[in-house]
């Protein structure tokens, strides 16, 4: 029951059993991922790359949330989170939650998706079962391609336990020189630079009736441990067992105490390299639990930071199969198109781009312009506005956030051309954009080399916004252009998430934009914004300001509706604002991919608000917000989701969609994902979540199929 307050009767919004665990929340929605590695309707191969997913998402919550906890337990921390648990409650409660999900999983891969792989031609093979020749074939593999970049390291008096690496397979192995002398250690790690899986050749494939065997292959780690008589030649082989550590690996830069920042973002990067603390440690089921304690004791483990599992550890390396010729046993190909108002094109390279002399910037003196990636294409759109700006004479400078890139950037490259011809430019490289570090350093120099004039950020606070600004001399006037995105600058990764983008050359756009870059580059303190709502400054107050005037317009009998499409809701204060405006009778709608801290459904508390979450073929990456109003209908984008840390120390900004016609279709966007029946789930107030189910495959409605149609009818 609601906790009440006795000298007022009413009930304390803030109280821990009205939030869910941020930590919790998170496991609870890499659930819904290993979900659709688990889903039949799933295409094969595409419930593999789900499965790596979960792994390859585990392994980072593993090296930032689990270590984060661990550093706070270690510093004597037990403060307790909004849902109130302490640190290490939250280690406890996580231990409990994932150790039945691991054993999920790995039971699948080994009793459902390999048997189905094998049914369709991909034999991942055990070294066990192999016959002679397929063993000799892999021998003379090892002899050739292995062995030489092996390096066992003994573990005894005059050799130390050795540094183990970061998310690096290893053989714990055990030797004997005679059955007299005492068993010996050592540890053989599985290079990154090896493939995960040795295929064998067609000529070796397995011969199964009726059947044509597209791939076979086995894996590296196997090839190794059946060879180690190599390695360790008169040596008695006594056994072997594999086994895989996760360190801490968040950097730990203090920006307003590093005098250069690049040079101190590179120093931890080192670090990282060999890794901060042990926090996790996987091992095969077969491993003995002396050799196990052995591991333990020495990477000042607790049994609570150990998984055991059986069949195939780091499943993260599954993703390589998605490379497999097997089109049948994956999601139907999707090109982007060019969205209808760029549609004067020329078919290049599979996707439609725009034609060198179209001329975007007339386009966007006429109207606005909204982009939806990945069913438009991010190619004709931002890419080609950048790399116009670049080539324009008329341009005179191109100011622009990067918080991650792809690692062959055609944007890069058009802010270097625009360098190169002569326009001034700007560019925030955000170096502190996890684990895209190194690659961000990367561009930053190359940007350095050719005159880009590039800054680092702000002291204290991350830059997360999306923001591309274009400035450009026209008849009798300067032009301000602007992009406010949700997503990366990032063209691979716009053919898999879904991100919205706003083109204008609206007067207070540009001018908000311009002020924003001033603050990012300079030492200007703008505290106040003409259209934008901008973090740490103002973000979070709008917001509750918004969801204020919407409990006020209920209250005076008028309809009143939110709706908001995010990756994360944590922070407590809008929360508190949302029951508030629940209670208040506002109607509230929550798209949330990932963590939800809400607690929906609560009679007299949140009755009147729905959560669900979308997981399915394309990340749902893009941030909307939707006020009603009183039928002055009010339409954000932005990409800021709602956390503490985006709120207070992050630059995030969030602009209005004020064109009637965008703004529709921005309420049509949501509107589509509500209905979806195919991949959304329904949170429930017990912090579980429901996936909906269409009565009839007919009745199915997936919200990715019906953008994708949307888009080819343009």
């Amino acid at each position: 029951m609601p906790r009440i307050n006795d000298s007022t009767t009413e009930i304390v919004l803030t109280d821990p059993q009205y939030y869910f665990s941020r930590e919790l929340s998170w496991l609870e929605f890499n659930d819904r991922v290993l979900h659709e590695a688990m889903d039949a309707r799933t295409p094969l191969l595409e419930r593999l790359k789900f499965m790596a997913i979960f792994s390859s998402n585990l392994d980072e919550y593993f090296m930032v949330r689990v270590a984060g906890l661990k550093q706070q337990i270690e510093a004597g921390v037990s403060r307790r989170s909004a849902d109130g648990r302490t640190p290490q409650e939250h280690l406890t409660a996580i231990r409990q939650h994932l150790a039945p999900a691991i054993t999920r999983q790995h039971r699948h891969t080994q009793d459902v998706l390999r048997p189905q792989l094998m049914a369709n031609g991909v034999h991942v093979l055990d070294y066990a079962s192999l016959n002679p020749r397929q063993r000799g074939y892999l021998h003379r593999y090892f002899e050739d391609h292995i062995f030489p970049v092996l390096t066992p390291l003994a573990v005894d008096p005059g050799h130390p336990f050795p540094h183990i690496s970061n998310l690096s397979l290893n053989l714990a192995v055990v030797v004997k020189e005679t059955e007299a002398t005492a068993a010996r250690f050592a540890r053989v790690k599985v290079p990154n630079t090896l493939p995960r899986f040795v295929p064998l050749p067609a000529e070796l494939h397995p011969r199964v009736r009726k059947q044509a065997v597209v791939w076979a292959g086995v894996p590296v780690e196997q090839v190794i441990a059946h060879n180690l008589e190599a390695l360790f030649p008169g040596m008695d082989i006594q056994s072997y067992h594999l086994f895989r550590v996760t360190r801490d690996a968040d950097l730990d830069v203090e920006a307003d105490e590093a005098a250069d920042l690049l040079q101190a973002i590179e120093q931890e990067l080192r670090k990282r390299r060999f890794g901060g603390a042990v926090v996790r440690m996987e091992v095969h089921a077969s491993m003995p639990a002396a050799m196990c304690e052995t591991l333990m004791a020495e990477m000042d483990l607790s049994h609570n930071d150990v998984y055991a599992v059986t069949g195939l550890l780091c499943q993260s390396d599954l993703m390589a199969l998605m490379d497999l010729p097997l089109p049948e046993l994956k999601d139907p190909p999707w090109i982007p198109v060019v969205h209808p108002r760029l549609r004067r094109v020329a078919e290049t390279s599979g996707e439609q781009a725009m034609e060198p002399d179209a001329d975007f910037f007339a386009l966007l003196r006429k109207q606005d312009l909204l982009v939806h990636h990945p069913y438009q294409a991010f190619s004709s759109s931002v890419h080609r506005f950048i790399v116009q700006a670049a080539h324009d004479p008329e341009v005179l400078a191109i100011k622009m956030t990067l918080y991650r890139t792809s690692g062959d950037s055609p944007i890069v490259d058009a802010l270097i051309a625009a360098a190169e011809n002569g326009k001034q430019v700007g560019v925030l490289v955000e170096l502190k954009a996890r684990f895209d570090e190194e690659n961000n350093i990367h561009w930053a120099r190359q940007l350095e080399k050719v005159g880009v004039h590039v800054v680092y950020g702000l002291v204290g606070l991350k830059t997360h916004t999306k923001l591309v600004l274009v400035v450009r001399r026209e008849p009798n006037r300067i032009r301000r252009y602007v992009h406010i995105g949700t997503g990366n600058y990032n063209p691979k990764t716009a053919r898999t998430y879904t991100d919205l983008g706003l083109f204008s050359c609206k007067e207070e756009l540009g001018a908000d934009l311009t002020d924003l870059f001033n603050y990012l580059t300079g030492y200007s303190r703008q505290q106040a914004y003409r259209k934008l709502m901008v973090a740490p400054v103002n973000l979070r107050d709008r917001i509750i300001g918004l969801i204020r005037r919407e409990i006020q317009h209920c209250k005076n009998g008028c309809h009143a509706r939110i709706v908001a499409k995010l990756n994360a809701l944590v922070d407590p204060a809008i929360i508190s604002a949302l029951y508030e405006a629940s209670q208040a009778g506002v109607k509230i709608d929550l798209i949330i991919r990932g963590i939800c801290c809400l607690r929906p459904g609560i009679a007299g508390i949140s009755h009147n608000i729905r959560v669900i979450s979308i997981i399915g073929r394309f990340l749902e990456h893009s941030r909307i917000l939707y006020v009603h109003n009183r039928g002055d209908e009010e339409v954000f984008i932005g990409s800021a989701d709602w956390l503490p840390r985006n709120l207070d120390r992050r630059v995030e900004v969030m602009a209005p969609v004020e064109d009637p016609s965008l703004a529709k279709d921005l309420q049509e966007i949501l509107g589509t994902l509500l209905a979806d029946n195919r991949y959304a789930w329904d949170l429930q107030p017990d912090g579980h979540y429901v996936q909906r189910r269409p009565l009839t495959l007919e009745a199915t409605q997936s919200a990715h199929t019906t953008f994708m149609e949307m888009a080819q009818q343009g």
